[in-house]
């Protein structure tokens, strides 16, 4: 049935959030951010009501809902079991809710001119969410580029070059706003000084040339035309160099960090490494806590066995008395430590097989059905989650509320349009195969002739019921 008000519901449940910030200590801080978290929330929750439902199971469906499900399931029992602060746990399961939140809204068979609406705001969000983060930081926070560098990239940055990069790569469009937002990435991404986001924005680039290359020969080509985009980099760093030179020095300094430290190894890699060993330490010292893990909001500190690596960076009191309970640095690791063997493998078992079997299914289905219009959302949608993982080098990404929202929607998408081609294309396929009293017809048969390539997340289909 029509809903008049879809539109809307889609665009209340992305753009609050992409005005969120890391609110201060103050009361008034943190009711800004609840003003941001409740509309999100109640736009998903109605998108989830209101989409249509699946009419047959799909394997995939029922794999990635369960996991899912089964993951908050294992939180609850963790705090259950470790009693860990009610305002502590509240606050990290937030994402991880928005998570499924956001796959429970997106995971329906929507018509395919309602996913470009829903990718069309996302869209949007992101770059809204890109321009607020930089001005907040820069403004709102203030002070040298070493204070400032982590408040001014946006927890989604890696999502909306995912979006782009599949604009450039896959569905070779482009226009001059679409370059325009992708160079303001990238000077972020320069002004930021951070390494992890550089290697995750190659990486992505990297999986799209997979994605858009069907055989050997057009992954060669892909992989061409990617180095000639990434050549592009280069020349936007070098010119960057040339024009701040203290920024070239905060690179230098984070590139010979290893080779200043008299220990030889970076600090920053140093903490990382033992912030995640405190945590394997903690989930490993009793059976319960393997098992379970010691849930979403508990302690955690710097393994003691590194402080000697990091003892010209790090005094013994500041190295000793740092504790947090915010979602950690490693998606991976955190999980693990969260919720245990028997649960904190779901979420990313979850991510995993969505992007490998949805990215295998793709390539297969664009040699079948090319011009199928569900296939450049199903690979944006790809892209975009496919930026978790890459996301995940240098922190978690599920440790802010719009982030979590925006990959859970990206997951929902890819699980429902899969469910919804390979019934139309594999199934279709197989019938004409091995049934000769099936009508041999294609799989998909375009109704009008292709047109010119057409702005973003746009398709020529049917009105949307």
């Amino acid at each position: 049935m029509r809903n008049k008000h879809a539109v809307l519901w889609i665009w209340v449940c992305l753009v609050p959030l992409a005005f969120d910030y890391k609110a201060p200590d103050s009361q008034f801080g943190h009711s800004a951010q609840w003003l941001a978290v409740f509309p999100a929330v109640a736009g998903a929750a109605i998108l989830a009501m209101i989409g249509p439902r699946f009419a047959r199971p799909s394997r995939l469906r029922s794999f990635v809902t369960g996991a899912l499900v089964l993951s908050l399931v294992g939180s609850v029992i963790a705090q259950l079991l470790q009693h860990n602060p009610m305002g502590q746990y509240l606050r990290v399961i937030l994402p991880f809710l928005l998570f499924a939140l956001g796959y429970m809204a997106m995971c329906r068979p929507w018509h395919p001119i309602r996913v470009a609406q829903m990718q069309r705001a996302l869209y949007y969000a992101n770059v809204l969410g890109l321009i607020f983060t930089f001005l907040f930081g820069l403004f709102a926070v203030g002070g040298p580029l070493a204070d400032i560098r982590f408040r001014i990239v946006s927890p989604t940055m890696l999502a909306l070059q995912a979006m782009l990069l599949h604009q450039f790569i896959v569905a070779r469009r482009f226009s001059v706003s679409m370059i325009a937002v992708f160079i303001a990435t990238l000077v972020v991404e320069l002004l930021s000084v951070t390494r992890s986001l550089l290697i995750a924005t190659v990486l992505l680039a990297m999986f799209a040339a997979w994605l858009a290359s069907p055989s050997f020969g057009h992954l060669i080509k892909s992989f061409f035309r990617t180095g000639v985009a990434l050549s592009f980099v280069v020349a936007l760093g070098v010119g960057t160099a040339w024009l701040f030179p203290s920024i070239t020095n905060h690179w230098t300094q984070r590139v010979t960090a290893a080779q200043n430290s008299e220990s030889d190894r970076d600090p920053t890699t140093v903490t990382r490494i033992a912030e995640m060993r405190d945590q394997y330490d903690q989930a490993t010292e009793s059976a319960q806590s393997l098992l379970f893990g010691k849930g979403y909001g508990h302690i955690y500190r710097y393994s003691p066995i590194y402080f000697q690596y990091v003892n010209q960076t790090f005094s013994k009191s500041d190295y000793f008395n740092t504790s947090d309970w915010v979602a950690g640095h490693n998606f991976w690791v955190y999980q693990l430590y969260a919720e245990g063997i028997l649960f904190g493998a779901c979420m990313p078992l979850a991510v995993i097989v969505a992007l490998v079997v949805a990215g295998c299914a793709f390539r297969r289905w664009r040699r079948i059905a090319p011009r199928h219009p569900l296939l450049m959302p199903l690979s944006m949608a790809i892209l975009v989650l496919a930026a978790l993982p890459g996301a995940s080098i240098g922190g978690n990404p599920l440790g802010t509320r719009f982030s979590g929202l925006v990959y859970g929607l990206a997951l929902g998408l890819i699980v429902a349009l899969y469910s919804q081609l390979h019934y139309r294309i594999d199934l279709v396929r197989r019938r004409q195969r091995f049934s000769p009293a099936y009508p041999q017809e294609p799989a998909f048969r375009p109704t009008a002739p292709v047109a010119a390539p057409v702005p973003l997340t746009t398709y020529a289909t049917p009105e949307p019921r």
